[in-house]
């Protein structure tokens, strides 16, 4: 009777969803309900608190990309998810946590007087499995907790309790799991048929994964639009793979950012192997950059094309699925960026990390295009284009809470204030 209730709701609005999770409750497996937990005088912080989410507390991941094989999409995304929000409503109801006062930067080996609120915000969520040892010491169990903690939330992992682990630190309670519901709501709403082949991009996540049979076979780190030109959510189809592309560069993009260089450098655009053409017809005159005032305003209607080459903005390898948005997948020669535990610096379209393991990927099914023709293509600089057998659905999404393979809760930045604007619109409505 509970599951075909819960059952409904994947087609439905989230708006019982308060009222449903009181009845599953017992559904919750290895919740600690020590005795004693309705009373009064209840303290949290005196417990040995056993993490619900993971086999491991001190266990941290040496690789910083996550390696589930679990999809974020579908079933078994929605699922732990739903059973999150009634784990944070249990750390609400003893108490939450309270805030880490802001202040100079916390090293392992270190001793401070905000060590002790540290140790109780990462026993709240199970970070840490028991506090143990000089309260204001900052030891290695602590340590490890802390790191797990900072990979949970997309911060880097380097154990030094800073500025920004102390600001997700300090994130309340009653607002993750407003954080955590949204996102049920965002995979509710795609809760249709994924398909049997399908890509995920997260784009407040900044990965994408490649599904194939309700399995991940494959995910990497991207890299996405910037808060001024944003990733747009969109679901459609990859259609067909261009290498060696040529990049016909949008007129926002040539307003903002390669006129005003070729403004204070003229040689700019040869030095990138960027031509200006007279239009976007079949047979386009070239017009010398050195006879154009690019201070003038018709500087801006005339098209910038960049040629196939390793200074190509798009790098080697371009992604297309129909869109109104003119975004895609692609490569990159500014391959650092990878590295970066925040990744939006894009113009909008979606950089992929080892963009040729993707590619092969997507044409496992294309007969006659397995990995070492693809190399080869590439490595011959000729433009190419090449269709699909069968088109592969995509998803970008924006997704800033989900829960990975090991149980553990994950939180992103609302990198494009998309919540924000959610739950003031839900405040005002």
């Amino acid at each position: 009777m509970i599951y075909q209730g819960v059952h409904r709701l994947r087609g439905a609005r989230l708006g019982r969803l308060t009222a449903l999770l009181a009845a599953l409750a017992f559904m919750l497996l290895a919740w600690p309900h020590p005795a004693g937990a309705g009373q009064d005088g209840f303290d949290p912080w005196k417990l040995n608190w056993v993490d619900p989410w993971a086999a491991s507390q001190s266990k941290v991941p040496e690789q910083p990309l996550n390696s589930s094989t679990i999809p974020t999409l579908g079933d078994a995304g929605f699922w732990p998810l739903l059973r999150a929000v009634s784990m944070y409503e249990q750390i609400r109801d003893w108490g939450g946590w309270k805030a880490v006062p802001a202040g100079e930067k916390i090293e392992k080996g270190q001793r401070d007087q905000r060590m002790a609120l540290v140790r109780e915000r990462l026993l709240a969520t199970g970070d840490l499995a028991a506090s143990s040892g000089d309260p204001q010491l900052y030891n290695g169990e602590v340590y490890e907790a802390v790191r797990r903690f900072q990979r949970r939330h997309g911060l880097e992992a380097d154990g030094i309790i800073g500025r920004r682990t102390i600001q997700a630190m300090n994130v309340p309670v009653e607002t993750r799991i407003g954080q955590i519901k949204l996102n049920l709501e965002r995979l509710n709403e795609q809760s249709g048929k994924l398909g049997k082949r399908y890509i995920f991009v997260n784009i407040a996540g900044q990965e994408v994964e490649a599904v194939a049979n309700g399995r991940v076979e494959m995910r990497r780190r991207v890299v996405v639009g910037k808060t001024d030109r944003q990733t747009p959510e969109y679901t459609s189809a990859i259609n067909y793979i261009t290498f060696n592309p040529y990049w016909n560069v949008p007129q926002s993009i040539a307003r903002r950012d390669i006129i005003p260089k070729v403004q204070r450098d003229p040689g700019y655009l040869k030095r990138m192997g960027i031509r200006v053409l007279s239009g976007y017809g079949p047979n386009p005159r070239e017009i010398d950059p050195y006879s154009v005032d690019w201070s003038s305003a018709s500087a801006q209607s005339l098209r910038l094309r960049q040629d196939p080459s390793r200074r190509n903005s798009l790098g080697t390898v371009r992604i297309h699925f129909p869109n109104p948005h003119a975004v895609y997948l692609h490569d990159t020669p500014s391959k650092s960026l990878f590295s970066r535990v925040t990744r939006a610096y894009s113009s909008g379209c979606v950089r992929v990390d080892q963009v040729h393991d993707l590619v092969e990927w997507l044409l496992k099914e294309t007969p006659g295009w397995e990995r070492g023709r693809i190399d080869r293509v590439v490595q011959s600089g000729e433009n190419t284009d090449v269709s699909l057998a069968q088109t592969v659905p995509v998803y970008m999404m924006y997704l800033t809470a989900w829960v990975s393979e090991d149980g553990a809760v994950n939180f992103r930045d609302d990198i494009y204030s998309l919540d924000r604007q959610v739950h003031a619109a839900s405040a005002g409505g």
